[in-house]
């Protein structure tokens, strides 16, 4: 299991299950160095809507799992749907 399925859990356990799987169904962990965790989402509205509602909470779950001084990045993956082929 990785850092980012533990945060997902934690972030589960505080929000509806269908807006959960609406913003965080599609993110895939990347990688994480310590100090900074980077995670796969589907497209840059994700990205910034996590990033403008769900900051404090990923920060809260963080600190549970005792990682406070963890950045967590979101990168977007490049596999828009809406993206032309």
């Amino acid at each position: 299991m990785t850092i980012w399925d533990q945060l997902l859990e934690g972030l589960r356990a505080g929000m509806p299950e269908e807006d959960f799987r609406r913003w965080f169904g599609a993110t895939a962990y990347a990688s994480d160095s310590g100090d900074q965790i980077t995670v796969w989402v589907p497209s840059e509205a994700i990205r910034r809507h996590i990033d403008s509602h769900y900051e404090d909470a990923i920060q809260r779950a963080l600190h549970a799992l005792c990682r406070t001084n963890t950045h967590v990045r979101m990168v977007v993956s490049g596999m828009d749907e809406d993206d032309e082929e």
